[in-house]
């Protein structure tokens, strides 16, 4: 997840303003700097792209829009040059105009380039988001800006007012902008590179999905019905399968060929290689460049600094110490594992990678009478859509209603949330498959809310069944990130109520902010909430029994879950925490993967190519186990006062989604249990492994 505003953070991170990363290559055209001098006697860098219309109409008017907005960025940002100091808060507001326009364009853009279903428009929102990169990365290097930023008397300033000024001045200092012209020089090029690199790495993954063709039904055997009635041998007499996710999860977990699990694994594992191999060996050489360029060491230490976490050692810390409390769980189940294995094969040594999920699904069938091929039938797609809606709607007293509006593609729906007779929000749900769209699940911003000006727009982004029949089944697992998206999407709607868009809804430390989300799927295995949506084709409640095996089964593998987890946060840290010459990316992340998996390295994948999170999240992965030990403990409240307590859910909305990122995390979360966080709930999760 991304944390975007104008001066709190550099797109040098390579993360769109949303949830996710940009995914897209952009154009480049011809610049001309313009002859404004900026206040350190320096010729300002305001970037002057030619722009090229595309002669399709729908890219047409998309880019010519971007380009309207451009202009009046750039308007902005040229009139900074004879801005006369000023201590009041013209500046502020003069900022937040122009953080209102960089919000829009870079959000849609980032939207369209991954979504939409004309591959003009996407070509054409590669463009816009980097010349919105460049102009953004011209902003946070201003010395016209910054010195009249530091004339403001934060005295004179309300709270949050005063935390915006901070946070503008720690945010360029950390940008270069007290470096003389040459080195600012080379810190924009590297801004504009890696924007372009990590847009390459990102495109190549969406669009390096790949097929296998299976000879026979029979090579299907153990999968659901359904998905065997949408799985037809084609002329030829071959099924094929696509490494979407709707293909790809139940094969791994219902198959009952093992070749074939282990053939759809190895291909899974390899998208977008070769390709991205020396894409990413470019964006972390870029990366740590521009982190020495800047002071730091390596690029794991300029990103972590203004997180919870604060530095790479902390991360480090922090890693080591959840393995510590999983392993000893994690080696239990592993064994489990293997005993289980051994009865399909009793000369194995080991559980491979693509044989976990099967194995689990077995013993969760077998020891806690849990199939999740019976629990499936509860959850037709559109009644855990309806589901969760009407679980927001009595926890938070709103209402969700359909919005009419236009969307990128016929199959998205758009609504609005009403909160006291006023729209507090809309979003759109994108849910299902389709050629050329993002390949997993998101939530994107469109638009940031700012008091008094907008309430936010935000899309859901998924690959879930339902697409062609709202009736098409979902794994327990898909309405748990359903309703995990649904709770950023909730975040982005409860904290858009800031006059700054810097601190618009999910702008908290980015370590924070799975938090919400993580805490929000808790309900999925609640048996009251899942009695009001889950029912199965012949209007049968899901029995509050098998909801009761389902929590039974539920911390099964959650160690091994929690140390797979942890390979790819030591990945991610640990690819960015020192000179990339140094690292052979094969070499490397096999020896992590061998290191905290117990399931280790299949030889002959590359995770790393299609591992999104590289871009994105650079070094900070980590920051998925670090919000759940947070979420963990604010769920506590709700486990001792009532999950559908509607006091203290309003009481976690005002002092947790709606102050957006106007308070620290700790802080926020402070407000809400009246103590600081602690490990404590998040170690007896792991425990009821046990």
């Amino acid at each position: 997840m991304a944390i975007t505003s104008l001066l709190t953070r550099n797109l040098v991170q390579g993360a769109s303003i949303g949830i996710i990363c940009t995914v897209m290559t952009a154009c480049q055209h011809p610049v001309a700097k313009s002859n404004a001098q900026d206040s350190s006697g320096l010729q300002s860098q305001v970037v002057r792209p030619e722009w090229e219309l595309p002669a399709d109409p729908e890219a047409k008017t998309y880019l010519s829009k971007c380009e309207a907005d451009f202009k009046r960025v750039a308007a902005e940002l040229d009139s900074f040059a004879n801005f006369k100091p000023t201590s009041d808060l013209g500046l502020l507001e003069k900022l937040n105009k122009m953080d209102l326009i960089l919000d829009s364009q870079l959000s849609t853009a980032s939207l369209y380039s991954s979504v939409h279903p004309n591959i003009n428009v996407r070509t054409a929102a590669e463009e816009c988001e980097q010349h919105f990169v460049a102009i953004n990365t011209d902003i946070s290097l201003s010395r016209s800006i910054y010195d009249q930023v530091k004339l403001l008397d934060p005295q004179k300033l309300s709270a949050e007012d005063k935390r915006y000024l901070e946070h503008m001045l720690r945010d360029y200092r950390r940008s270069g902008v007290d470096k003389d012209q040459a080195t600012r020089d080379k810190i924009k090029q590297l801004s504009e590179e890696i924007n372009l690199i990590g847009q390459e790495f990102d495109k190549n993954y969406r669009e390096g999905g790949k097929k296998i063709e299976v000879a026979s039904v029979k090579e299907l055997k153990g999968l659901p019905k359904d998905y065997i009635e949408r799985h037809k041998p084609n002329a030829a007499g071959k099924i094929i399968l696509t490494t979407d996710t709707p293909d790809y999860m139940p094969v791994m977990q219902y198959a009952e060929n093992d070749a074939l699990r282990e053939r759809f694994y190895r291909i899974y594992r390899d998208m977008a290689y070769p390709e991205n191999k020396a894409v990413l060996e470019k964006l972390l050489a870029k990366r740590y460049e521009f982190a020495q360029l800047l002071g730091y060491p390596d690029y794991a230490t300029y990103i972590t600094e203004d997180k919870m976490i604060k530095s790479p050692l902390n991360a480090q810390e922090f890693i080591d110490k959840v393995s510590s409390l999983a392993t000893p769980l994690a080696q239990q189940e592993y064994q489990v594992l293997l005993q289980r294995l051994k009865k399909i094969n009793p000369k194995a040594t080991h559980v491979n990678d693509w044989q976990k999920m099967y194995l689990e699904q077995l013993i969760k069938k077998e020891k806690y009478q849990v199939d999740g091929q019976q629990i499936r039938q509860y959850f037709p797609y559109a009644k855990v859509q309806q589901g969760i809606f009407d679980l927001t709607q009595a926890m938070f007293g709103v209402t969700i209603r359909p919005w009419k509006t236009e969307a990128w593609d016929a199959s998205v729906n758009a609504f609005e949330i009403v909160d006291k007779n006023e729209v507090i929000g809309r979003f759109y749900l994108d849910m299902h498959p389709r050629e050329g769209k993002y390949k997993h699940a998101a939530q994107f911003g469109i638009q940031s809310g700012a008091k008094g000006i907008q309430v936010p727009i935000a899309a859901l982004v998924c690959n879930f069944p339902g697409g062609q029949d709202p009736n098409e089944l979902l794994e327990h697992d898909d309405v748990e990130t359903f309703l995990h998206e649904f709770g950023h999407l909730l975040h982005s709607m409860f904290g858009g109520n800031h006059e700054r868009v810097a601190f618009s809804g999910t702008r908290t430390e980015w370590d924070f902010v799975e938090a919400p989300s993580q805490m929000l799927e808790e309900w999925v295995w609640d048996a009251e909430t899942l009695a009001s949506f889950a029912r199965n084709q012949n209007g049968e409640v899901i029995p509050t029994a098998l909801v009761d095996k389902m929590r039974a089964a539920r911390y099964f593998g959650r160690a091994l879950w929690t140390k797979h987890q942890l390979f790819y946060a030591t990945t991610s840290l640990n690819l960015y925490n020192k000179n990339p010459v140094t690292i052979d990316l094969d070499k490397l992340t096999a020896q992590i993967q061998s290191d905290y998996s117990p399931f280790g390295y299949v030889e002959g994948t590359h995770f790393y190519a299609s591992f999104g999170h590289l871009n994105g999240y650079s070094a900070i992965y980590y920051t998925y186990m670090w919000s759940l030990v947070i979420a963990s403990d604010m769920f506590s409240e709700f486990e001792k006062n009532g999950l559908r307590n509607p006091v203290l859910a309003q009481k976690y909305r005002t002092t947790v989604l709606a102050p957006g990122g106007s308070k620290d995390a700790a802080d926020l979360v402070q407000d809400f249990l009246g103590r600081p966080f602690n490990f404590d709930a998040f170690a007896k999760t792991l425990e009821k492994a046990r």
